[in-house]
């Protein structure tokens, strides 16, 4: 393998043919599509046989073949080459251009490369600043080496690349992220007799879902089960994690158990199957007439229980350790009366948190925003009273109820 010097220069007139990658029809395309053009294009210009982009899985630190033009196989095949094994991975791991002169087992991990007949390869990586996107070779059937001026050329193509890809992806993180957001959270909190509901659930301007979410259904005994979580982390990645959460969390519910050993089975099952993960809930139930509520805490902010006899009050729950410790002891139940008129509101720390700011100051703001009042109207005053017109910083979701006369 030869790597290319990046004093090596002489690629102004090469430079003209990258017009044809900058037509407008390009932008219109999906991922696949657009690289599967792209990298037709690119083997017109470089005079190859066979072009194929890899993309980083950053779960996995593989690239795995996602697009290629002359050995289709590799998509097909879902070939996965490990960071700094092989060719491509010699580049992944380098982030350097590679030219390669001889195409075996030796040099190449990919037996498809070198069973197609490929004489001689060249690859750059995918960049954007620090970051490793993938790795984009082209490859020839003739022996024919590839010059140090189409490296540079190919770096210039790869850098297209890198940021045609982080657009599509984005793309298509924010159309799963809102497909997902609509599969998760409720379209609406259950009807029963003695309540009102109101839910809200926000993001931040860049973003369309995160690791937050809120719950509520009635299990087939008759028990009303809220619950509101956070996933730590954020994005598409907490979202996915927050979606196993909740459907264990439901299923531990259906099984007639306290709130304070849903939780703990809950986070047994995080521990177990996302070791790296942590989480916190707060998750309350209630039995027909729906007056009296149970309510446990996993290291989540204390609901807000505004009544009109005794004025507004955070909760005195005892408060457990985060849903995924490697501690398993239970979280504690406390019960609470909801007198007619009594409001509970129960929220994320997304709500109250604010940068270089003690959490107890944000309790406090939310305490004096609290009041038995319709929760739809509570929801309205309490958005505006720590956001005024901005987006909120951080994910949030919020669950209001108020007892009325039945």
């Amino acid at each position: 393998m030869e790597r290319i010097l990046p004093t090596e220069r002489g690629v102004a007139g090469p430079l003209e043919k990258l017009q044809v990658l900058t037509d407008n029809t390009l932008s219109v395309l999906g991922m696949e599509e657009f690289l599967e053009q792209l990298l037709s294009r690119v083997c017109d210009i470089l005079r190859a046989d066979t072009s194929a982009v890899l993309l980083l899985d950053e779960g996995t630190g593989q690239l795995v073949a996602t697009a290629a033009h002359g050995i289709e196989e590799e998509v097909r095949q879902g070939v996965r080459i490990p960071v700094g094994r092989g060719f491509a991975g010699s580049i992944a791991a380098q982030r350097e251009p590679v030219l390669l002169d001889r195409v075996d087992s030796t040099t190449v991990a990919n037996p498809i490369l070198w069973e197609k007949g490929i004489r001689v390869m060249l690859g750059v990586p995918l960049l954007a600043g620090p970051r490793l996107l993938g790795v984009l070779h082209v490859g020839r059937l003739q022996d024919l080496p590839f010059t140090p001026s189409e490296a540079q050329l190919l770096q210039v193509v790869a850098d297209r690349v890198s940021g045609a890809t982080q657009a599509l992806q984005l793309a298509a993180e924010k159309s799963a992220a809102s497909l997902l957001e609509k599969s998760l959270l409720p379209g609406r909190m259950p009807p029963l007799p003695g309540l009102e509901f109101a839910t809200r659930y926000m993001t931040p301007e860049d973003r369309t879902v995160g690791g937050d979410w809120f719950d509520g259904f009635v299990s087939p005994s008759g028990q009303l089960w809220i619950v509101v979580g956070d996933i730590a982390g954020r994005g598409l990645p907490a979202a996915v994690i927050m979606g196993r959460t909740r459907s264990a969390l439901r299923a531990y519910a259906l099984l007639d158990l306290e709130p304070g050993e849903v939780l703990a089975l809950t986070s047994r099952k995080i521990s177990y199957f996302e070791p790296e993960i942590l989480a916190t809930a707060v998750c309350a139930v209630s039995d027909p007439p729906y007056r009296e509520f149970r309510i446990a805490s996993s290291g989540h902010p204390p609901p807000v229980l505004a009544s009109p006899s005794t004025g507004t009050q955070l909760l005195d729950l005892p408060v457990g350790v985060p849903l995924g410790s490697p501690s398993e002891a239970e979280a504690q139940c406390a019960t609470f009366t909801l007198e007619d008129g009594a409001l509970l509101l129960f929220y994320t720390d997304g709500l109250i948190e604010r940068r270089g700011e003690h959490l107890s100051e944000g309790l406090r703001r939310l305490q004096e925003l609290v009041e038995p009042v319709h929760p739809e109207v509570l929801c309205l005053r309490v958005i505006h009273g720590m956001f005024g017109l901005d987006s909120p910083p951080d994910d949030v979701a919020m669950v209001a109820l108020r007892r009325v006369t039945a």
